[in-house]
């Protein structure tokens, strides 16, 4: 088995799409006016519109709800990063902090609220996991 893609629905997926563009630096493929991705050579990230839901029966997500699932991205410098977006970002969880499994951290929100994290592996330990 192979994970995919990770998909967002959304209410507003214009306002979606090009904040995510911003802070990944990926363009997105529009497949349809309801349906993005941004994929890179690691990963997919979609985003759907709420008028994809009925393709698969009808109300069975909620846009603007997540309070259990955190989107990570590894990047270069995580600190760099933050003073590159934190204009872009309405809503910084966590500024870079160094956490106890080795990686530093940066946690904000994209516009419908779901939590983003970029993290950068600092301990010799993690930079191993990730090698």
């Amino acid at each position: 088995m192979k994970l995919t893609s990770l998909r967002i629905i959304t209410g507003d997926i214009k306002r979606l799409v090009q904040f995510l563009e911003k802070v990944t630096n990926l363009p997105a493929q529009w497949y349809t006016e309801d349906f993005a991705e941004l994929a890179s050579g690691t990963f997919t990230l979609a985003i759907g519109s709420t008028r994809t839901l009925s393709l698969f029966g009808g109300e069975i997500a909620q846009p603007a709800s997540n309070k259990s699932i955190i989107i990570e991205f590894r990047v270069e410098n995580v600190d760099d990063e933050f003073e590159r977006i934190k204009d872009l970002v309405g809503e910084v969880v966590q500024e870079p902090t160094t956490m106890p499994w080795g990686n530093r951290s940066l946690l904000f929100r994209d516009p419908d609220g779901n939590l983003i994290n970029f993290f950068t592996p600092v301990t010799p330990e993690a930079i191993k996991k990730f090698s």
